[in-house]
């Protein structure tokens, strides 16, 4: 009976002191912060992208990487998942108008790497045309990205931007 009672004892100890591994620096959950909204930075472009930069008799005129996404209008919700060799980043926006596609999350800078601990992702989308504005569930779109802990590592700042506003994670 004393065996079974201290046994009881000591688990229940034990237990008890589990609640904090819930707050702790240990717990996966807890490695990304909430999203908190950020400002917003516009990019002034000096250079026109519809006119090509390449000329000459042999130079193609088609560029079958271009990427002709418009930045979607708002952010409203960012989460960042931990998984093996790096982190899934996972944006939730609001376009201005139905009939957005091939959505991306690309990145701020050329080489994708951090500025100053930032890691910037800009949310775009391809516009169909004369498409409604619609309901706003009917204009949500969500994308994700993985990245790699190469990538993550002068990181300390998570960070997506929309047209007129931004959401940014902390580690």
């Amino acid at each position: 009976m004393r065996k079974t009672v201290s046994a009881l004892l000591v688990s229940a100890l034990v237990l008890s002191a589990c609640g904090g591994f819930r707050d702790s620096r240990v717990n996966p959950f807890n490695w990304f912060g909430r999203a908190e909204p950020a400002p917003v930075t516009l990019a002034n472009e000096e250079t026109n992208p519809l006119i090509p930069t390449r000329t000459g008799l042999f130079s193609s005129n088609r560029n079958r990487d271009a990427y002709f996404g418009q930045p979607i209008d708002t952010v409203s919700d960012l989460v960042i998942e931990r998984v093996p060799g790096g982190a899934i980043i996972r944006a939730t926006g609001v376009a201005s108008v139905q009939g957005i596609y091939d959505v991306r999350l690309t990145p701020v800078s050329d080489q994708e790497t951090a500025v100053d601990g930032v890691l910037s992702y800009r949310l775009e989308g391809v516009p169909r045309v004369g498409t409604p504005q619609g309901a706003p569930a009917t204009r949500e779109v969500i994308v994700a990205r993985k990245v790699t802990d190469q990538t993550l590592a002068g990181a300390r700042t998570i960070r997506v931007e929309a047209e007129r506003n931004a959401l940014q994670t902390r580690r």
